[in-house]
């Protein structure tokens, strides 16, 4: 891209010649009938139902520009949407994305933004067919995803029964890590700086632990303590967690936590957006996946090594 191209801000092209540049080239899997450039979107619906999840980002509450690249931004969004249906059993298709910005936002800023979303649709099969583009005073992403259960019923909040195990695929804390770095100024950890701009979602295992007989099944978006929270209080039961399962994700983080005065305990337990997976399995979990806890009898609360945790409990959107 030249220069002169590259100073060109979204309200020096207009709406249509940069809503052409992000779809110029891209090419869809063969579930789209209709891409993007109608008035709507055509996408094919095999198993007869569609998984549907939204989610926003918000600049300066979600992500910073000063951090992440719009590339990273791009990833992530795609990412935490994916995650949702992955929790479902199912597998992400299709996406809908609307952005929102200044004016004096660069074309080749929103280029990035939609090649890092992209890249990471392409990453698993799945494309983006469609969208909005409109101007507000910061950057607002909101993706609406689309999800194929390919005949298998959804695993829910709700199934989870007392002697079930708990187990989770993906990385705990390291996001949490990430973000004290960040905030704290922190140059070193890089891994761990780059684990909160782009989570890494275990793809396929949604879908893994579903033919495994998952009884319940959620990502960890919001922190490990508060999601597993969620399939207690849909179940009614409690989920007993183990430290000592825990203890890889522990030290992973621990130097981390001490450079910025941290408990690592309340980053692996309270961080969130790592988008691992947590289910619930009544027998073998599958390859992959690693036991962390235990189901036992109601009433619905989280409890680690059998007792109430007093640390952090997890993200809070208000």
């Amino acid at each position: 891209m030249a220069d002169e191209e590259r100073a060109e801000t979204l309200a020096d092209l207009g709406e249509f010649t940069v809503i052409d540049r992000l779809v110029q080239g891209r090419v869809h899997p063969p579930g789209v009938l209709v891409g993007p450039g109608d008035d709507a979107a055509v996408v094919t619906a095999p198993d007869g139902r569609v998984v549907v999840s939204t989610d926003m980002l918000v600049e300066g509450r979600h992500f910073r520009l000063d951090w992440s690249t719009p590339h990273d931004v791009g990833r992530k969004a795609i990412a935490q949407n994916a995650a949702d249906v992955e929790a479902m059993g199912a597998a992400a298709t299709s996406f809908v994305v609307a952005f929102g910005a200044p004016a004096t936002t660069l074309g080749a800023a929103a280029e990035e933004l939609s090649d890092g979303m992209w890249t990471e649709a392409r990453s698993f099969g799945a494309s983006i067919v469609g969208g909005d583009l409109v101007a507000a005073s910061q950057w607002v992403i909101s993706v609406t995803v689309l999800g194929d259960l390919a005949g298998r019923p959804p695993v829910l909040l709700d199934g989870a029964r007392p002697g079930d195990a708990v187990a989770v695929v993906g990385d705990l804390g390291r996001s949490g890590a990430g973000y004290v770095l960040w905030r704290n100024g922190i140059r070193d950890f890089d891994d761990l700086r780059r684990s909160h701009l782009v989570p890494s979602v275990p793809y396929g295992q949604g879908r893994a632990a579903a033919d495994a007989g998952a009884t319940a099944m959620t990502d960890v978006s919001d922190g490990l303590l508060a999601d597993v929270g969620h399939v207690a209080d849909a179940s009614a039961v409690g989920v007993d967690l183990s430290r000592a399962a825990l203890a890889g994700d522990h030290d992973v983080v621990a130097a981390a936590a001490a450079a910025v005065g941290e408990d690592p305990w309340g980053l692996v337990l309270g961080g969130g957006e790592d988008h691992a997976l947590v289910a619930t399995f009544p027998g073998a979990v599958p390859t992959g996946w690693r036991t962390i806890g235990v189901v036992v009898d109601g009433p619905a609360r989280v409890l680690v090594d059998g007792s109430p945790w007093t640390g952090s409990g997890g993200w809070r959107s208000f």
